[in-house]
């Protein structure tokens, strides 16, 4: 036998053998659930369970979150996401429960005598009259909601329970009846522009791993199940307490401050990205007083979300979006613009406070290296004879040095900084 031959007959040994290649597949077991896994010849994944001896309750548990919370969680989420959903969840509840008994307040108000099954189907009817007219008051604050999204969310449920207010009260003024149900109907309706123009950034904050469409349908799935909830609890007062004016002037307030807080503390637990005035100076004034930069859930808690444009003195105390006019002569702005050629912001250093310009296409990056040249400045002992140009540039060459680490960082952090939300602020361009 040659060599060939002995070549020839060895691969045919190997090929006999040789186990044909089929799925992949095995076996895990943990938590009392027995599970095959296998993965198919285009490389999918399969999960089957084969075996769940937990007890009932534990698999309802597991039942629910996969139905209320995406999947993956809370693997697949930003942190924060689980006291949000609590408190919308409560706040849906409330809601719901506050629209039935402001229903019916309005039937009577009109002369009827509806049962409370009555009023809840005439309240779905009833909350859409003004919603167009919301939208075209609403058009124009788009830019603002994307800038604050929280404290417009706020704001459209204070508006939703003004609205529900005016409702509840109607019956003591049936004379007025088309007045008040139209006024507590317009104010409805913005708010419910306002909650949806608010929901995208606000579910995109809690989004870890391209799952937008998941959470946002687990979260509406949470919102229709307490609105029926509430719903029934609503039918239930109305028929018992809330029968008379009496009880709905009582229980009304307690629903309207329950919804309130909870939404509150919805807002709260948002871990917002993206760069705007307020988190931009907090951002920086955290960074000045201990070298660190801030995640977003580190910063959601310092958010002042009734009131952000308050001053933040830590990082210069510094205004965006000013109107030029108001803050230099249009006359000075290529010399004020000489101060920092490569920049696309400019600084106006007053007695209370750091006005800050930026360039129409400036990013989240330009108002940071602003920001910080505007807190350096104001860490800078100013004496008698010491121009304010002389100051900025000793903080520009500060914050020259610090920027790239202090970006990196950021960036690291989660931030978005290729963008700057400075909502209904003015820019300017050379």
């Amino acid at each position: 036998m040659n060599l060939l031959e002995k070549v020839t007959m060895q691969k045919k040994k190997e090929a006999e053998l040789k186990v044909p290649e089929g799925p992949v597949c095995w076996v895990e077991t943990y938590d009392s659930v027995s599970h095959r896994l296998q993965f198919d010849s285009h490389g999918l994944l399969s999960v089957k369970v084969l075996r769940d001896s937990r007890p009932l309750f534990d698999r309802a548990i597991e039942s629910f979150l996969n139905k209320f919370f995406p999947a993956g969680y809370p693997y697949s989420v930003n942190e924060g996401y689980l006291r949000y959903s609590q408190f919308r969840a409560l706040q849906h509840f409330s809601s719901a429960a506050l629209s039935v008994l402001s229903t019916q307040s309005l039937l009577f108000a009109a002369g009827l005598r509806p049962t409370p099954a009555q009023a809840t189907i005439v309240s779905w009817i009833l909350k859409d009259g003004m919603e167009h007219a919301g939208k075209l008051i609403c058009s124009n604050l788009g830019a603002r909601m994307d800038s604050e999204p929280k404290r417009w969310r706020i704001l459209a449920d204070v508006l939703y329970d003004m609205g529900t207010g005016l409702e509840v009260l109607s019956p003591l003024c049936p004379q007025l009846f088309l007045e008040v149900a139209g006024l507590g109907n317009f104010a409805k309706g913005m708010a419910v522009v306002a909650a949806r123009a608010t929901r995208l950034p606000i579910y995109s904050s809690f989004a870890k791993e391209g799952n937008l469409s998941d959470l946002f349908a687990k979260g509406e799935a949470i919102s229709t199940l307490f609105n029926v909830v509430g719903i029934g609890v609503g039918i239930q007062l109305a028929s018992t307490i809330c029968s008379s004016m009496q009880g709905k002037m009582i229980v009304g307030p307690l629903l309207s401050v329950l919804h309130i807080y909870s939404v509150v503390e919805e807002m709260r637990a948002v871990p917002v990205s993206t760069l705007n005035s307020q988190r931009t100076a907090l951002i920086v004034a955290n960074f000045l007083k201990t070298g660190k930069v801030s995640s977003p859930a580190d910063l959601r808690y310092q958010e002042d979300l009734l009131f952000p444009g308050q001053l933040v003195q830590d990082s210069g105390n510094v205004k965006v979006g000013r109107v030029l006019h108001k803050v230099i002569k249009p006359s000075k702005l290529q010399k004020w613009k000489e101060m920092f050629p490569e920049e696309k912001f400019l600084l106006a250093r007053g007695s209370k406070w750091t006005d800050m310009l930026l360039e129409q296409n400036a990013t989240g990056e330009d108002a940071l290296r602003g920001c910080l040249v505007a807190a350096y400045a104001a860490s800078i002992d100013q004496s008698a004879d010491d121009p304010t140009p002389r100051i900025l540039n000793q903080a520009y060459e500060r914050m020259e040095t610090v920027f790239p680490q202090f970006l990196t960082e950021l960036q690291s952090k989660g931030w978005y900084t290729d963008r700057f939300l400075d909502g209904a602020g003015s820019r300017f361009m050379i």
